[in-house]
């Protein structure tokens, strides 16, 4: 059956939240166009933690390596961060930064995935990947998957258990989280032990009626999900041609992957697709957590971690990885 609900207005924003994205509106509109592609890289570069605040006064230890990309592609650079003075095998969780495809790098957005080293003693590995539109689809999934797979390959140098390591990522490098979920499982592993899914940027198709309703409010808009989704897949977007992998809302099956973690914000674009894709793994036979936090833009917690709705989200992440983890 069809739903023909009318779309209503955008739900309220959490109060608390709402200086927060004004303020966020100064540096990222919620409608980002290709032009603002090299001013965005830029400021996404100059937040970028220091090396300083990567160890924590001390209680993080972290190198970065490189390590082989895809055949015939460059190197790709893994930041590895570890608790100080803490020996293997540990925990870990294979990182995936967010930016739409078209932004940032593996030091972007780390402050969760740092206090999960210092806390809950994981060791972090933040894979980095060439970008859209100079790289299209699937030049950022290889590099994803290669990192993987010398992570993997490389776990006891690096002190980590292969049997305890989830894949994680918010916003587009959830979306590429789960395309590599979707890929590891089809060349059969080696399997990550959980996937956790932030926000996961996941339908090139762009129509959910969350979509329109959020059009050019909150973070992260409908046209900014066309700049990202068009840099990634040119004219191939929204049309028969996109593969699953690129695209994970697209798979037809969705069996077989690993536990799943997923949340997002009641007042952002991706919130519909979201729910549609946890469903769809429950309806598959497999496990999903799946949090829609009331009043949440894109991408709240991570730009506003001490209101209290933050808070309660990044509790639950916890709350999931001490259990899949063993913790």
């Amino acid at each position: 059956m069809t739903d023909t609900s009318p779309i209503g207005p955008p739900p309220p924003f959490d109060p608390e939240l709402v200086p927060v994205l004004r303020s966020l509106a100064r540096t990222m509109p919620p409608a980002v166009l290709p032009e603002m592609i090299p001013a965005l890289r830029e400021f996404m570069r100059a937040a970028a933690p220091t090396d300083d605040e990567l160890r924590r006064d001390g209680a993080i230890d972290f190198t970065e390596r490189r390590v082989p990309g895809p055949e015939g592609a460059p190197e790709i650079s893994l930041l590895i961060c570890r608790p100080t003075n803490s020996p293997g095998p540990r925990p870990a969780v294979y990182f995936t930064h967010g930016g739409g495809m078209i932004l940032g790098d593996n030091r972007n957005l780390l402050g969760e995935m740092l206090d999960w080293v210092q806390h809950l003693g994981i060791v972090l590995v933040s894979v980095e990947y060439r970008l859209a539109p100079e790289h299209p689809f699937p030049a950022g999934l290889e590099d994803v998957h290669a990192g993987l797979r010398w992570t993997m390959a490389h776990a006891d140098e690096l002190g980590i258990d292969p049997g305890r390591l989830v894949v994680s990522g918010p916003s587009a490098g959830g979306g590429l989280t789960a395309g590599l979920t979707l890929l590891v499982r089809d060349l059969e592993g080696p399997a990550p032990v959980g996937q956790l899914l932030v926000c996961p940027m996941l339908d090139d198709r762009n129509d959910a009626p969350s979509a329109h309703q959020m059009a050019g409010v909150g973070a992260w808009d409908r046209t900014s999900n066309d700049t990202g989704w068009s840099a990634l897949l040119g004219p191939r977007r929204g049309g028969p041609d996109v593969t699953a992998y690129a695209a994970p809302a697209r798979a037809e099956n969705l069996a077989g992957l690993p536990p799943l973690f997923i949340d997002v914000g009641s007042a952002e674009t991706f919130r519909d697709e979201v729910v549609t894709y946890a469903s769809r793994v429950w309806q598959a036979g497999g496990e999903a957590e799946l949090h829609v936090w009331p009043g949440g833009f894109h991408g709240f917690d991570a730009l506003a971690p001490d209101a209290e709705l933050s808070q309660r989200a990044r509790a639950a992440r916890v709350k999931w990885l001490r259990r899949i983890l063993h913790l």
